[in-house]
């Protein structure tokens, strides 16, 4: 709900509105002048972004709950009870996109979607 944008329903879902700045639109209603394109007329514009559409998620605040509560866990896992502790002793490790898909679920259907889990998030 806090990210700016119509909600607005789509074949049963709800969705808002994205407009990237160097989108068509945006720069058609303003935004040209940053692309260094203010005097060009609206067939002459060059965009550099998107429009679209994002799913709406609604409010922050059960998104936000989530991601604190991975990073609790996070914590637990490396055995740091401070954010200065996880600091020092976490290890990012590079995984291909191969070893990034087997880390998920796979070959299984899932009946009832976690709250912070989606087969459908990129």
């Amino acid at each position: 709900e806090e990210a700016p944008g119509e909600v607005f329903l789509y074949q049963g879902r709800s969705y808002k509105a994205y407009r990237g700045m160097g989108s068509l639109g945006a720069m058609a209603r303003g935004s040209a002048d940053r692309y260094f394109q203010k005097d060009a007329a609206s067939d002459k514009l060059v965009p550099e972004g998107i429009e679209g559409q994002v799913p709406f998620k609604g409010p922050i605040g059960p998104i936000v709950h989530q991601m604190v509560g991975g990073l609790r866990a996070a914590m637990g896992y490396v055995g740091a009870p401070t954010m200065a502790e996880l600091h020092a002793k976490a290890q990012f490790v590079q995984i291909t996109g191969a070893g990034l898909h087997e880390s998920h679920v796979h070959d299984v259907q899932m009946t009832r979607e976690a709250p912070n889990y989606s087969l459908s998030r990129g």
